[in-house]
C-alpha cells in the first residue's frame, strides 16, 4: 500500500530543523538593516521568513519589541538594552551577539583635531548610551575629562574638565550626520554614519578602538528565547555567508562579534 506523506512532513524530514514561521524584526538603517537582509536569504532556507522593519531612531524599536509589534530588535549595543531596561522597565533579553561598529568623528571642517578651535561646537547623540559612548571617546582622545564614577553613561554634566571650552551639541543619533553643517565635529554612530555616505575608514578623524564594550546584539522579549525562531535566526546571523558578506561590504568598519 503507498503511503503518502505531507509536503511539510517531507520538508521537515530532510531539514531537520526546518521551520514554518514568519518573524518581524526591527533594525536602524545602515548596516543592521543591510546585513539583515542578508541574514533573511540564509534564514529563507530553513524556512524562517523576516520581514524587516526599519525604525529611524534609538527609542521606538525597544517599545516596539515589548508591545508585541516586533518578535525580535536588531539595533543596539548591550550597554544601551541595559540603560533601556533600567529606565523603561522593559522585559527583554539578549540571545546573541552581532557586530561591533567603532564610534568615529567626523568633520567638515577640520583634517585634524589639533585643529580643533577654541568653543568649538561638539554634536553628540541625545541618548544617554550613545552620548555618554561619545564623551568616553572624547576623554580617549583627550578632549575632556570626565568625574569619577560616571560608568559608561556619562553626561555633558559631568565634565569636569574641558580645556577648550567646548559647547556641546545633543541631538537625534540620525540627524547628527547633517549637523557637520553647523558643528566643528560630530560624533557619530557607523551606521548613521554610513547612512549618510560617510566612510569610516576614510572620512572619520578618529575612531573608537576594536575593543570597545559597545557590541550589538539580538533582542527578544523574556520568554522567547528558547522559542526555535530564535535559534534559527541567530544560527542564520552567525552564518559563514553573512560574516563573509560584513568582511567583504564594509570592509573593517563593521566587525564580526563571532
Amino acid at each position: 500500500m503507498l503511503r503518502l506523506i505531507p509536503l511539510v512532513s517531507v520538508l521537515a524530514l530532510s531539514a531537520g530543523a526546518a521551520l514554518a514561521d514568519d518573524i518581524r524584526v526591527g533594525v536602524s538603517p545602515g548596516e543592521h538593516a543591510e546585513i539583515m537582509e542578508q541574514v533573511a536569504k540564509v534564514a529563507a532556507a530553513d524556512g524562517l521568513t523576516i520581514d524587516l522593519v526599519e525604525f529611524s531612531d534609538y527609542v521606538v524599536p525597544n517599545q516596539a519589541l515589548a508591545d508585541g509589534d516586533l518578535d525580535a530588535n536588531s539595533f543596539q549595543h548591550r550597554p544601551y538594552l541595559e540603560n533601556q531596561i533600567k529606565d523603561r522597565g522593559f522585559d527583554l533579553v539578549e540571545v546573541a551577539t552581532t557586530i561591533t561598529t567603532p564610534m568615529g568623528v567626523y568633520s567638515d571642517k577640520i583634517e585634524d583635531l589639533a585643529e580643533l578651535p577654541e568653543k568649538a561646537r561638539v554634536a553628540i547623540p541625545n541618548d544617554p548610551t550613545n552620548g555618554g559612548r561619545a564623551l568616553l571617546l572624547l576623554q580617549e582622545l583627550g578632549l575632556v575629562k570626565l568625574a569619577e564614577g560616571t560608568g559608561l553613561v556619562p553626561s555633558p554634566l559631568d565634565i569636569e574638565d574641558n580645556p577648550k571650552g567646548l559647547k556641546f551639541l545633543e541631538l537625534d543619533a540620525a540627524q547628527l550626520p547633517r549637523a557637520l553643517a553647523d558643528a566643528e565635529i560630530a560624533v557619530i554612530n557607523t551606521n548613521y554614519a554610513i547612512a549618510a555616505g560617510l566612510s569610516p575608514k576614510d572620512d572619520a578623524i578618529e575612531m573608537e578602538a576594536a575593543d570597545s564594550p559597545y557590541v550589538n546584539i539580538i533582542v527578544v522579549r523574556d520568554g522567547d528565547q528558547d522559542q526555535p525562531w530564535v535559534e534559527a535566526l541567530v544560527e542564520a546571523y552567525h552564518s559563514p555567508e553573512v560574516k563573509a558578506f560584513i568582511d567583504e561590504k564594509y570592509d573593517g568598519a563593521v566587525l564580526t562579534s563571532w
